[in-house]
This record gives C-alpha cells, structure tokens and sequence, in this order.
C-alpha cells in the first residue's frame, strides 16, 4: 500500500525551517523601537500556531467511525464550502486506509528501503495524502482517452473511490454522503454555493472532467453540466483541467481554468457565457523565470472577487504572482509573491465579504492575510499532523457563526477552527457574502 511520506516530502520538511512562526504587523513604538502585533491582546509567550484560532477537536469524526467504513479514513481534502454551521459541504479525492496504530505512541516503524535509519513518523507526518490519493494519470497513456486511475493502485486496497462528497453538521457527524455521484466524478477540486441563488445549487469543479457539475441542494438532482466532459478545449463549451470559482455581486461568476488552460472565464448568474481572458505565458517550468506580462497566466489556481468594487483576484500560480483585472477582464495591477525567489506555491486567492485576501502557500504551510495592494499583514500555520497544522490547504470557508474552515489535500481531511476568545477580529477570516441566502 502506498501509506507513508515520500522522501521528496522529507526533503521539503527539512527545507522548511519556520514551520509554525507566526508573522506579525511591525507596530512603531513611541519610544523609537518596535512592538508586535499578535492575534491574542497581552497573550504573553505563546507562539499562536493556530493563529486567532483554535481547533475544534473530533470535527468532524473520523470516516472509520461510520459503520460499514472502520477500515477507511479521510483521502486528499480537496474543497469545503459552509452553507450554515448545521451543513457543511466537504469533497475529497476517494478515502485511504486507516494507518495501523504502531508508532503513534508505540514502537516506530522502521523504513531502511527508503533510506538508512528512517523510521516512521517522520516530523510529525504519516503520509502526503494528495500523493495516496487517486486520480492516476489524465489520459491513458499515448492517447487522450480517459485514464483508467489503475496507477494509483487498486481500489479497494490501496484507495477506496467512494465518500467524495459529503455533508457534515456541527457536531462533526456525516449526515449526508452524496455516493450516486462518486463514480461520476475523477479529481472534484471544489464546491460552492452562489450567495446570491435562493435555491442555493451546489457546485462541484471537476478538473480531470474538464466540467463543473451544478447539483439541486439536496444532492438528488443533476441539473445542469457545463463544459464538456472529458473532452478539453479551450472555447464557450469546454474547459481544461479548471480549478476554482467566484461569485460577483449580480449573481455572475468566474472559473480558473486552470491547470493546463491559462485563462479566466466568465460566466452569468444562469451559467451562461459571458467571456474569457487570459494568454499563456512563456514560463516553461521549474527553474525558469517567471512570467512578467500582465494577462499571461501559467497554472490558473484561484480566483476571487472583491465585492466592493468587483475586481476579480486571480492567482497567476505558476508566475508567483496576483493578478487583478476589472469584471470583464481589464487588467488593474498585480504584485509578486516574495519577488526574487522560487520558493512561493499558492494553493488560492480567496476574498471575504470584508474585503480581506487571503492566500496559502503550499512552501511554508501558512495562511496568509495580504491587503489589495499585496502587502503581508498576518500569517499563521505550519507542518504536521498535529491538529491546526496547516499541511496542504486547498479549500477555504467561513459559516455564519465565525467557524473557519479548511480542507487539505496534504494531511487529508477538512479541519474546523473557532475564533480564540479574545482574539483580533481584523486577523479572522471574515464571513462569506450571503445574499440570497442566510
């Protein structure tokens, strides 16, 4: 079975040496010297490595603990979206087998094929669930068909294919899994609600699918396909490999498409059309420099809209960069990601009802807050299994009830965080735009 950290992910934890360091507003004293800025008022000594936040235990309970799934637990924790505090949407890639107890507390486990003296856990990880986790490869090999996922191992064994959409409630318990669609689907990437549909339809971006499937809320319904799947392109009809979505203030939305597309598509509030934009960018991959043309893109990971002035954010990933254009595609400005360096991966660009932009990088495992010009105001996270630990965040949202929550890709699974008791309300990520919906 393939359970246990590679050793690319070893060197990554090693490369990373401020795995949970929080980064702090720099505050001029009268005096002439500096004071911090941190999450928590007069919190003398402590390091804050969930930020403003702390971890909700046992949310959600385990897979394993349903009946019928004891030998499984959470797979790559792809997207969460939070309808309401009592239904939160969760989607991951498949479930993976639950890792036998030995070594947490107990005996280590020895791994010498790997290299010498190596045994497991290994900084506080058992295994890179995106790297566990199926899809294989996008087409079988020397044609675009469909790949079969058969190099990902066998299901049932090394993955269980089922579990792929779910629905959590407050107190962590899985109260509807939406298994009809499972083998519908091959590399879900995210889910959303539009908070400006009163019949509040879900979404889910499908990238191996080169689709985004829009559900009724409950989950029975396929309404409605768009894009075409498993046929990529790049035209109104036909996505390739698209990753995420926003929703502007007239119910019309974005998708970022994507990961071998390099372009931003508009659509309006009854999924129809509207536009694209967005050119590829001569980034030809690692080591090479990045792209600095606005309107080139090279993996399109994220997109957001900022309510206000609906200015769509969209996370030029492959270049390191935020790019920020007007509602039809006009470019606006963008900014670098830690300029002169290769080490920045962000996983998102994702914009709150308060405006604040928010971003993770996959590099130091940190949620980041940044204004609209990029400037770096807090940050928070870090490497592990531990719970808060912040390892892979993909999928970011905030319910009613200022619960924060975030899915994972890395560690598996989704993580649910409540504000501490006093903290700074500028440094929680704020609620989501509810419009037609509360």
């Amino acid at each position: 079975m393939r359970q246990f950290t590679t050793p690319i992910l070893l060197g990554t934890a090693l490369v990373v040496s401020y795995l949970a360091i929080d980064r702090y507003i720099p505050i001029q004293a009268q005096g002439g010297g500096q004071q911090t800025y941190a999450a928590i008022a007069n919190d003398l000594g402590s390091l804050e490595p969930t930020g403003p936040y702390e971890v909700v235990p046992n949310w959600p309970k385990d897979l394993s603990t349903v009946p019928g799934k004891e030998k499984w637990t959470w797979g790559a924790g792809q997207g969460v979206f939070a309808e309401s505090p009592d239904r939160v949407y969760y989607i991951q890639r498949g479930s993976l087998p639950v890792i036998p107890p030995q070594g947490r507390g107990g005996k280590p486990i020895e791994a010498p094929w790997v290299a010498p003296n190596l045994t497991f856990p290994v900084a506080n990880l058992w295994r890179n669930a995106t790297g566990a986790s199926p899809p294989g490869a996008l087409f079988k090999p020397g044609t675009e068909e469909a790949g079969d996922d058969s190099d990902s191992g066998m299901n049932g064994v090394d993955f269980l294919w089922e579990n792929c959409i779910l629905v959590i409630n407050r107190n962590g318990d899985i109260i509807e899994n939406w298994n009809q669609w499972d083998k519908m689907l091959r590399r879900p990437h995210s889910v959303y609600i539009s908070p400006y549909d009163p019949q509040k339809h879900v979404y889910v971006v499908d990238d191996y699918r080169h689709a985004i499937f829009k559900f009724t809320n409950d989950g029975k319904q396929l309404v409605k396909t768009i894009g075409t799947p498993n046929v990529h392109g790049s035209d109104s009809t036909h996505f390739y490999r698209p990753t995420f979505m926003a929703f502007n203030t007239d119910g019309s939305w974005y998708n970022s498409d994507g990961y071998a597309n390099t372009r931003v598509v508009k659509f309006d509030k009854n999924d129809n059309y509207v536009t694209a934009w967005g050119e590829r960018g001569t980034n030809a991959g690692p080591g090479a420099k990045p792209e600095t043309r606005p309107n080139y893109f090279n993996n399109v990971h994220g997109v957001g809209v900022d309510v206000q002035t609906q200015e769509v954010y969209v996370n030029d990933r492959g270049n390191r960069r935020i790019q920020v254009f007007d509602k039809d595609g006009k470019f606006v400005r963008m900014w670098n990601m830690n300029p002169g360096t290769s080490g920045i991966d962000l996983h998102f660009v994702y914009l709150d009802s308060e405006r604040k932009v928010w971003v993770f990088d996959q590099t130091t495992q940190q949620l980041a807050q940044l204004d609209r010009q990029g400037n770096l105001i807090y940050a928070w996270g870090g490497l592990g299994a531990w719970p808060g630990a912040l390892f892979g965040v993909h999928g970011i949202t905030v319910d009613q009830e200022n619960n924060l929550y975030l899915a994972a890709v890395g560690r598996g699974g989704v993580q649910k965080f409540r504000p501490r008791p006093g903290a700074n309300p500028r440094l929680l990520v704020g609620k989501m735009t509810y419009s037609a919906w509360k």
